[in-house]
């Protein structure tokens, strides 16, 4: 029997919580918080890179369950259950606001503060990161050489590379058009899956013929989603060029990468290009 004041409180008939637990707590074991609260190890003595690795470890959490969304409402679509990838996609919205806002705390870093550790990220930058590498994957932005960085580590290799050669979520959308007896052309639905996707002059047809009529109001929807998530992509995008701007203005980017100029070719790219051509002809 515990002789733990607090347990005592808790007895019976009391609205006070259960605290006493034989091992840890119920949700330690669930969430395993004190595992993520130790996984930040910061290389330099500036007190503003807890900050920076903290929101950087919360993107990457972000990135895993949107991949996990996306992923859902793919297999979803390519088994006709629009409502399941309506759900999906509804939920990556609201992942990718919480993605987007967590670049708050960087947003307004000065070059000084920045270059207080940005020696400590070494060769260490955010294009080598494999989930967000999934994610633009799953968004149609397939390129066999976004694998090279991830060829020491097996596991992670295999996992991108079995990505690059699957159904982004738009290929699955176009499935799902031409079942539900849309004129999507057999050469996108029978491209080779491991390169970019490229806007259609036939898929934007398809668009426009489902904004313009009323008997495929589901799909218009389906659209809207995607649309939706277009939109949260690009905002992310530009919030990253943003701030990378302000912390370190037109200088080569971590790991040798390009920068700004890199980021500012990636702005302006829209997601699921015929959704928003689309609407010039409607």
């Amino acid at each position: 029997m515990s002789h733990h004041p607090e347990s005592r409180e808790a007895g019976v008939g009391s609205e006070s919580p259960n605290l006493d637990f034989a091992g840890t707590t119920p949700y330690e074991d669930y969430v395993h918080a004190d595992v993520l609260a130790h996984l930040q190890h910061p290389l330099s003595d500036d007190p503003g890179e807890m900050a920076f690795l903290v929101t950087t470890q919360v993107m990457e959490l972000w990135f895993t369950v949107i991949v996990h969304e996306w992923e859902t409402a793919g297999r979803a679509l390519r088994e006709d259950r629009l409502p399941v990838a309506m759900d999906a996609l509804k939920r990556s919205v609201r992942e990718l606001e919480a993605l987007n806002a967590s670049w708050r705390p960087l947003s307004q870093l000065t070059p000084t503060e920045f270059n207080a550790y940005r020696a400590a990220l070494g060769e260490g930058s955010g294009f080598q990161s494999a989930m967000y590498r999934r994610m633009e994957f799953l968004l149609g932005e397939k390129s066999s050489s976004m694998l090279v960085p991830h060829r020491g580590a097996p596991r992670v290799h295999a996992e991108l590379e079995k990505a690059l050669h699957q159904p982004s979520l738009y290929d699955e959308v176009l499935g799902f058009l031409a079942r539900r007896g849309h004129a999507v052309p057999r050469a996108v639905l029978e491209r080779d899956l491991s390169q970019r996707y490229e806007p259609s002059a036939e898929v934007e047809a398809v668009w426009t013929e489902i904004y313009s009529g009323d008997r495929d109001a589901d799909l218009a929807r389906l659209g809207e989603a995607l649309t939706d998530v277009g939109e949260l992509v690009w905002r992310w995008r530009n919030d990253h060029l943003v701030a990378t701007r302000r912390a370190m203005g037109a200088k080569t980017g971590t790991g040798g990468s390009a920068g700004v100029a890199w980021l500012e070719k990636r702005a302006v790219k829209n997601v699921f290009p015929e959704l928003w051509t689309a609407r010039s002809r409607v």
